[in-house]
């Protein structure tokens, strides 16, 4: 299996680049995982949070792949403890036969079209966070996942 990060937009903050660089290559050890950005939208002064919303979606559904397993990171979704979403990451790991992708919308969430394409929705915390901190927190995450699996020092409980 293959796990994703599609995400919309460029990391703006080196800082923030350096450290998903960095959780994208410890991951990599133990799990084929990678970030596809999709360009952000030009010239949206005219156009609506709705009509933004339709066309970053366009974008994310033209990025996904038939047989894709499609994971919103969506303030609505389930909430994990980090040993609880290894677990869910496990169970991925055995029943999804292609790609595992995971999407962090644009700055107004997802249009109808994705959230119908969706097979699940998680919820990293019920704080909101920038799309920039997103991306750095759930790339630590699949890695804190991956050590656990695996028995590693990195997690502490």
């Amino acid at each position: 299996m293959k796990a994703t990060l599609l995400v919309v937009g460029k990391t703006a903050d080196p800082r923030f680049g350096v450290l998903i660089d960095e959780y994208i290559q410890r991951t990599r050890f133990y799990l084929s995982f990678d970030m596809e950005v999709i360009p952000e939208l030009k010239n949206t002064k005219n156009l609506s949070q709705e009509q933004q919303k339709e066309k970053e979606g366009e974008l994310i559904l033209r990025a996904l792949a038939p047989g894709d397993y499609v994971v919103l990171l969506d303030e609505h979704g389930k909430e994990f403890r980090s040993v609880e979403f290894a677990q869910w990451m496990q169970k991925k790991m055995n029943t999804v036969p292609k790609r595992l992708v995971f999407i962090v919308g644009g700055p107004y969430g997802f249009s109808q079209a994705v959230y119908q394409k969706a097979n699940e929705k998680i919820s990293l915390s019920k704080m909101t966070y920038s799309h920039q901190m997103i991306r750095m927190i759930f790339t630590e995450q699949i890695y804190r996942a991956m050590t656990i699996l695996n028995n590693e020092p990195y997690h502490h409980e």
